[in-house]
């Protein structure tokens, strides 16, 4: 695939992925939530390091994107829960290949 280098419709589904995912938390965040649906305390103490604001903009993002759907129960307090969508499933292998090569470039550079 990378041998197809310089193909613009291979560029531009390239740029709208990158865009969908960019920043360092949203693939954490899909991480998180591809072990089941969690409220947001349980999301932000999972991926840790993340402030709140960040949290919701970035959950709000995923949103928008249809990579993770918001819901919210009538009671009281009102209960919000997240949940990875069928189309964030379906960055499954792309999380995958990322944790194996991200355990290789750790190798590489620190030798752990």
């Amino acid at each position: 695939m990378i041998s197809q280098g310089g193909c613009p419709k291979t560029m531009l589904s390239i740029k709208d992925a990158l865009e969908a995912l960019e920043g360092k938390w949203k693939l954490l965040i899909l991480f998180s939530l591809a072990g089941g649906p969690k409220r947001f305390k349980e999301i932000n103490r999972e991926v840790g390091g993340i402030t709140d604001k960040t949290l919701s903009k970035e959950l709000k993002n995923l949103e928008t994107n249809q990579l993770v759907k918001r819901e919210v129960f009538d009671s009281f307090p009102p209960k919000v829960q997240y949940s990875i969508t069928p189309h964030g499933m379906s960055l499954e292998k792309v999380l995958d290949e990322l944790h194996f090569w991200g355990l290789l470039h750790r190798e590489k550079i620190m030798g752990k």
